[in-house]
């Protein structure tokens, strides 16, 4: 075969890199994004995983190096373009280099994407600098001592558990001070990294107790790693946090705590549904496009998205909203009307020191006049459970209201019982609660958080929901968004730890799912 071919019969090896999927490479996302077939190692990380493309297979590499490669230039030569993912940096795995050999031998066109090398990653996330010179060593392989202690600067060495008793003697054998400083790191560069202390003469250590591939950095570069300890010292490192939010909703609290070092485990609370008919919405969609309305209220992002799907049905874009003035409750639904590209009349600045309520925007809507406004109608999108506050106030200021269902909100389906049973037991470090809807449903679907979990609440109404559950809220902050909410938690846990509440987060106990 040519390796002019197109890229639909073409093998990737593509590097995951040491398993903190954000340390994956633009190209490796995109190749795992598209490719129909993807032939993984055991060791990559599920979370990497998961960003390989919808409907696209998954199977493992089964065999030999001779019959993986066998394998994947039959798929290509089908036509299809497969994905060789790899744990690490494809090129430095020996029986991946005899792949690709064979994968060149039979002329299929093929690519390398790297990844970033745990010899090197996984020191720096353990807060170890190695410099410019270094030695990378694999005992578990087998090992000439000798020459690895020739090699220049630190000593960064692959092992496992098994290997720690051996590392001790061979380094021993070769001179090395039993005291030169040792680092052990576990489950390096994820969310469950644990690096412990030790020397040459004290391996093996407590990591002995864990499976799985150890990185061991080796010299007197580790003495600097409190100064350089950034991964495992963030305030809440290794803590298991609920975030009980829709779906869709979560993301945004989920990546700013892992800002902060937690483990998230979202657990939906609220499903949203298309209204029972859709006959309202289809009149007031009309209702925009005829000029029957001065003003769109939006109370949320799900009404916001409710109103564009319904635009997409009819063929609409942002056009339709020409000359209708747009008011949005609080700033993340602001946020979502701008995303469609338009930007909000009206918004409250009293919702960034508030939590988001009909109120702020009730106290700056202005009322209606018969001269500058010459339509006097409001469409009014909500959830089937919204309250008449907001609309009773637009009528009090003069208005006529079209009070509309967008989308229904219905309880979520009860988590699985291994997250209920944490919920009850004190499993989960915190929780996080964005809505007093969200603590009625959390309880409802799964059970009340045990007294040690922390509670966190974005804004008044919703840490008063959670006190009627009988639930100590612990943080709560000034500003009701999200970010802002983590940040408090974080700023709790770190404030709790200085006072000693709390052992040091580097401490924290690995939890596996």
């Amino acid at each position: 075969m040519s390796r002019t071919q197109s890229t639909t019969n073409r093998i990737t090896f593509v590097g995951s890199g040491p398993g903190d999927p954000g340390l994956l490479t633009v190209r490796a996302r995109d190749a795992l994004g598209c490719a129909p077939l993807v032939v993984t190692d055991p060791d990559v990380p599920e979370d990497v995983l998961a960003l390989t493309a919808d409907g696209a297979e998954v199977r493992p590499a089964v065999g030999d190096p001779a019959q993986v490669a066998k394998e994947l230039v039959a798929e290509a030569s089908g036509g299809r373009a497969v994905v060789r993912l790899v744990s690490g940096d494809p090129l430095t795995a020996d029986a991946v280099v005899a792949e690709a050999l064979e994968v060149s031998r039979a002329e299929v066109p093929f690519d390398v994407v790297p990844g970033v090398p745990t010899g090197t990653a996984v020191p720096a996330y353990a807060g170890v600098a190695l410099g410019s010179t270094h030695t990378v060593v694999d005992v578990r392989s087998g090992v000439d001592w000798a020459q690895v202690t020739c090699g220049p600067g630190p000593l960064v060495l692959h092992a496992t558990a098994a290997h720690l008793a051996d590392v001790s003697s061979g380094l021993a054998g070769q001179g090395i001070d039993g005291q030169t400083p040792v680092a052990v790191t576990v489950e390096g560069t994820r969310s469950t990294q644990r690096t412990i202390l030790s020397t040459v003469a004290g391996l093996p250590v407590d990591a002995a107790t864990y499976a799985g591939s150890l990185v061991l950095t080796i010299g007197e570069q580790v003495t600097r790693r409190p100064a350089l300890s950034w991964w495992e010292s963030r305030a809440l490192y290794g803590w298991r946090v609920l975030v009980p939010r829709t779906k869709d909703q979560a993301g945004a609290m989920s990546d700013r705590l892992r800002v902060h070092g937690a483990i998230p485990e979202e657990v939906p609370t609220i499903a949203v549904e298309p209204p029972r008919s859709p006959a309202q919405m289809e009149r007031s969609v009309k209702g925009l496009v005829d000029g029957r309305y001065q003003w769109v209220v939006f109370t949320s992002t799900n009404a916001v998205r409710a109103v564009w799907e319904k635009f997409a049905e009819f063929g609409l874009d942002a056009r339709a909203f020409s000359g209708v003035k747009i008011a949005c409750v609080g700033l993340a639904t602001a946020a979502k009307v701008r995303s469609f590209g338009i930007n909000p009349d009206l918004v409250p600045m009293e919702t960034e020191i508030s939590e988001v309520s009909s109120d702020g925007l009730l106290g700056i809507f202005p009322p209606h006049d018969d001269v500058l406004d010459p339509v006097d109608r409001v469409l009014l999108p909500r959830a089937d459970i919204a309250t008449e506050t907001l609309a009773a106030g637009l009528r009090d200021r003069g208005w006529e209201i079209d009070d509309v269902t967008a989308y229904r909100t219905v309880r979520a389906a009860p988590p699985p019982a291994p997250i209920r049973e944490a919920i009850k037991t004190g499993g989960f470090d915190a929780v996080c609660f964005t809505s007093s809807s969200t603590v009625r449903n959390l309880v409802g679907i799964a059970g009340k958080p045990h007294a040690r979990t922390l509670v966190a609440c974005i804004g008044p109404k919703t840490a008063e929901t959670a006190r009627e559950f009988g639930l100590r809220v612990d943080v709560q902050p000034e500003l009701a968004q999200v970010p802002a909410l983590v940040d408090a938690l974080a700023a709790h846990a770190a404030r709790l730890r200085a006072e000693g509440a709390l052992p040091p987060p580097r401490k924290a106990k690995i939890r596996r799912r």
